[in-house]
């Protein structure tokens, strides 16, 4: 490892912040300084709670040539041994405090990228609007992580430190890894600055990409019309025959998408989670509801009926989560569970099963999970003896329920047989599969998956 001499530690000797979380930075574009992070232990062994902020620490663990280093850099992080850390493209650098009374300045060197990558990177983001709004939410889509090499492999994290240590990396080293990894928990586009574009940089970039993407979609999709005069058309003098008006507007084919809303650092965020206070409204929860507005209306005007009228305020909460771009392990698709399950008094647990029931088979499917019933005689009767004669186990019936002890059929009002699992003998079954009118192959296709 490159070792460094004649580093002095900072003159206030400070070393953690009061409070758990990280205060604002402050910053240039280009230069962003993270007051010292509170001591906090990882009960789980994870010091990041994001996909990217994991993939950052094992880029790292990955190519570490000493397991007992990473533990006892993983301690020093836990126990706010790092000081303020300042961000620059292409390096991370903090002082750390070892068990010697003068800390030692540590940093973290990796590439940035070049303009072709950022220039591909921009124009993923651009291309869809649910992706501005996950960054402008500070979460990351996994497919822009793909795009251009963003996160770090095994290898491209370079550690150095003053330290007499020659580990790779030291502990100090291995602390401060840990402790950026929640500095990008919490804001992804401090990953963006490391590989070399500020956050006004980014948003500026993409702001002018969807201003020139909205302004050619709107010149594309102009019809010709015939026009009259206001003057012909009002003309109020007897006898006169006004012209018959110009036909409406054909309807799109497709809804309109909303505009990408800019981070406000004033407006409301989210409902608070005690529950107190107004509802506020965060830019994903303000795409969803544009998103949402305007496919009702989209389907309002080309059918004449609108399909979110008849549902209650639970099936529509569940059809808004199940359409939701997200995996429920991203930040705001956890907060958009939390939030519609408080809302209607539920738990998270229950939406997210919910939603698998919906993905299944929509409002059929909700109701197949929440709703037992005794079908008549016929195709559940003949389910059990084709099941058998398919050298599948025997499943006992209860009501229109076929189970083992980890393989559920549900028969569906509609004629269609569900699928669900569970753990053996825990009863806590979820829907997984494509329903299908044959029990047989709807089983086979569950067991496929």
């Amino acid at each position: 490892m490159n070792r460094r001499s004649g580093s002095s530690p900072r003159p206030d000797g400070s070393r953690r912040p009061a409070s758990g979380r990280f205060a604002g930075p402050r910053h240039d574009d280009l230069r962003r300084t993270f007051p010292a992070l509170a001591p906090r232990e990882a009960p789980d062994g994870r010091f990041a709670a994001t996909w990217w902020g994991n993939a950052w620490v094992e880029a790292l663990e990955d190519t570490a040539l000493d397991p007992a280093r990473l533990a006892r850099g993983k301690a020093y992080a836990g126990r706010g041994h790092v000081d303020a850390i300042t961000v620059t493209p292409g390096r991370v650098v903090a002082y750390v405090h070892g068990t010697r009374p003068r800390p030692y300045r540590t940093e973290i060197r990796l590439r940035t990228l070049g303009d072709d990558g950022w220039e591909r990177f921009l124009d993923e983001v651009a291309a869809r609007p649910d992706h501005i709004a996950a960054l402008l939410d500070k979460d990351v889509p996994h497919a822009l992580g793909a795009v251009t090499g963003l996160l770090p492999a095994p290898g491209d994290l370079v550690p150095d430190c003053s330290c007499p240590d020659d580990g790779f990396p030291c502990k100090h080293a291995a602390a401060l890894c840990y402790q950026s990894a929640r500095l990008l928990d919490e804001d992804p586009f401090v990953l963006f600055l490391m590989r070399g574009r500020g956050e006004q940089e980014i948003l500026a970039a993409l702001t002018q990409r969807n201003a020139a993407r909205s302004a050619a979609e709107k010149t594309a999709a102009a019809p010709a019309m015939a026009t009259v005069p206001a003057r012909t058309a009002l003309a109020p003098h007897p006898g006169h025959v006004l012209p018959s008006l110009p036909p409406p507007f054909p309807a799109p084919a497709q809804p309109g998408r909303p505009p990408a809303y800019p981070p406000d650092p004033h407006a409301p965020d989210t409902p608070p989670a005690s529950g107190r206070g107004y509802p506020r409204l965060a830019p994903l929860a303000l795409d969803l509801l544009a998103t949402e507005a305007a496919a009702r209306a989209h389907a309002f005007l080309v059918t004449g009926h609108d399909p979110v009228a008849e549902l209650t305020p639970w099936q529509d909460a569940v059809r808004l989560a199940a359409a939701h771009p997200g995996s429920g392990l991203t930040a705001s698709t956890r907060a958009l569970y939390r939030d519609l399950a408080y809302a209607l008094d539920r738990t998270p647990t229950d939406l997210a099963r919910a939603v698998a029931a919906w993905r299944q088979g929509g409002a059929a499917g909700l109701a197949v999970l929440e709703e037992p019933w005794d079908p008549p005689a016929g195709p559940f009767d003949r389910a059990r003896p084709a099941l058998l004669a398919a050298d599948f186990p025997a499943f006992r019936p209860w009501r229109n329920r076929l189970s083992t002890r980890s393989l559920q059929l549900r028969l569906g009002r509609d004629g269609l047989w569900y699928g669900y699992e569970s753990d053996a003998d825990r009863e806590d079954w979820w829907p997984r599969g494509t329903p299908d009118a044959d029990p047989v192959g709807a089983l086979t296709d569950l067991l496929g998956r």
